[in-house]
């Protein structure tokens, strides 16, 4: 379902529970558990996916998630649709900066699982080819991040400690 890698960064526990948790969620409700699909998750530091960030996008700035979707939407859906899973297949990579997960946690008032299980989620739903640019865009894309994270009982309000 995912593979996890640190960058720069040590091991915790309780990213991996929180990553488990999340990640199944995500795959269930796009009914993918029984896919042969993974995405690689790779948690970092602000200097490396600032590096990412300008050797892939060409935009010379860190930032708190980045995805890379192997598919375009349209081939997803249809592989999804026939169920067309012969072999592993990458959904995707997604890079997050711990340290800016924590910071704006802090800054929206909420939980450190709230805000890295939004990133997760967030990044999940780009692999699958969805988008928040254009309004007509995000209000497909919210509503279900929104729903993975209520089911998940993760709420905005939350202010527990990593």
């Amino acid at each position: 379902m995912y593979q996890l890698e640190y960058l720069d960064l040590q091991e915790n526990k309780n990213y991996e529970d929180i990553i488990k948790k999340v990640i199944e969620k995500c795959f269930k409700e796009e009914k993918l558990e029984n896919s042969k699909l993974y995405i690689s998750i790779i948690l970092t530091t602000p200097e490396h996916i600032h590096e990412i960030n300008k050797q892939y996008r060409n935009v010379d700035k860190e930032t708190d998630v980045l995805s890379f979707p192997m598919f375009e939407k349209n081939e997803l859906e249809n592989k999804i649709r026939n169920q067309n899973f012969e072999h592993e297949d990458v959904l995707g990579d997604i890079v997050i900066s711990i340290e800016r997960v924590r910071a704006q946690a802090e800054e929206y008032g909420h939980s450190f699982e709230r805000e890295f299980s939004y990133m997760l989620v967030h990044g999940f739903y780009h692999l699958m080819g969805y988008d928040h640019i254009k309004d007509e865009d995000k209000v497909i894309m919210r509503p279900k991040e929104e729903n993975v994270l209520n089911q998940l009982g993760i709420r905005r309000d939350e202010m527990n400690e990593e």
